[in-house]
């Protein structure tokens, strides 16, 4: 198994770039509570032929944490100047099947909203979710990898939105995009606005996640959960975004409503609530809406001090992954959630 490097920070700390990240010590419990159980989560990776190449040796390096419960790709199997093909998405596949512990992919933006740019291959988005949706997707309900249960949303068209439960905590993993949500203009196709097609696709995609957020927090609180914990691909509080977005909010839009939903319903839940993303590349852990924050102001909402977030390194950065242990029922005195790094051998 590779070495661990322990990750943590301490209360109060505060975030590059303006972003308030009050939070607690990530100390767990030393229960030996057989209920107690570990995932691990990757995103942004592969990217380009180097990492492409070493991605085999990083699948068998996860295989070889055999504690984990499951796995989390959150998104962005490529670079966004490479070319969205059916080979390489089948190539991608192929490497998901070695996976010994169940996978839950969720598809980012790199896979299909930015193919339209010329570098890409010109290609309709939409075309490339419905082709992400047949190679990815083709058996809704159960995980890649080894086979897990999971519920779909594949009755309304997504089958990659996915919840589970494990020792009550409930997961979401949901498909949320960057570049606005996907809203920005496909230029590579030659347009300057959001087409109608594009526009009917983001309504009925938003509307679904909406549902899926409030199904999975009522779900939590009727069966009285001790986390919830949701996965998206888009970073809403990307700091590389922030300047730009307290100066024209508008560029944040896409992300104005599923905001709204998550402090809305994480105000109301009496319990940790945890977001876990890629999409910025920076491995960071904070909470992007606590009191004070500069994104409160930007999406128009009170703040929702219990959200914790942690971003995934990815690109260049995606040299480890992220080992997330969740305490048994018995744990005394922590979070339910902690996390590591865990760098990859080579």
């Amino acid at each position: 198994m590779p070495s661990k490097t322990l990750k943590t920070t301490t209360a109060g700390a505060v975030l590059a770039l303006g972003l308030l990240a009050s939070q607690p010590a990530h100390a767990v419990s030393n229960s030996s509570n057989s209920e107690a159980f570990t995932f691990g989560v990757i995103g942004d990776i592969p990217y380009g032929d180097a990492e492409i190449a070493k991605f085999p040796a990083r699948i068998q390096d996860i295989n070889a944490d055999q504690d984990l419960e499951f796995v989390t790709h959150v998104g962005d199997i490529k670079n966004g100047s490479s070319v969205c093909s059916d080979e390489y998405f089948a190539n991608i596949r192929t490497q998901f099947d070695t996976f010994e512990h169940p996978l839950v992919f969720t598809p980012g933006d790199n896979e299909w909203v930015d193919c339209h740019r010329t570098n890409n291959g010109a290609y309709n988005p939409l075309e490339r979710l419905d082709k992400l949706r047949e190679v990815f997707f083709n058996e809704p309900g159960k995980t890649l990898g080894a086979t897990m249960p999971v519920k779909t949303q594949e009755d309304v068209g997504l089958p990659e939105n996915v919840r589970f439960t494990e020792n009550r905590v409930a997961f979401s993993v949901l498909n949320i995009q960057g570049s606005n949500n996907s809203l920005q203009p496909w230029t590579g196709l030659g347009e300057t606005t959001a087409t109608p097609e594009q526009l009917a696709e983001v309504e009925a995609r938003t509307d679904a996640a909406l549902e899926q957020i409030r199904g999975t927090f009522a779900d939590a609180e009727r069966r009285n959960d001790r986390a919830v914990v949701l996965m998206t691909q888009a970073d809403m509080f990307d700091p590389s975004l922030l300047a730009a977005a307290t100066a024209n909010p508008e560029i944040m839009s896409g992300f104005r409503e599923i905001v709204a939903a998550i402090v809305e319903e994480t105000n109301s839940f009496d319990a940790p609530v945890y977001l876990i993303n890629g999409d910025s590349h920076v491995f960071a852990e904070n909470q992007p809406l606590a009191a004070g924050s500069p994104w409160l102001e930007i999406y128009g909402q009170p703040a929702a001090d219990n959200l914790q977030r942690v971003t995934v390194d990815g690109s260049a950065n995606a040299t480890n992954y992220v080992r997330f242990s969740v305490a048994g029922n018995s744990a005394v005195g922590g979070l339910v959630l902690s996390w590591e790094k865990v760098p990859f051998s080579s």
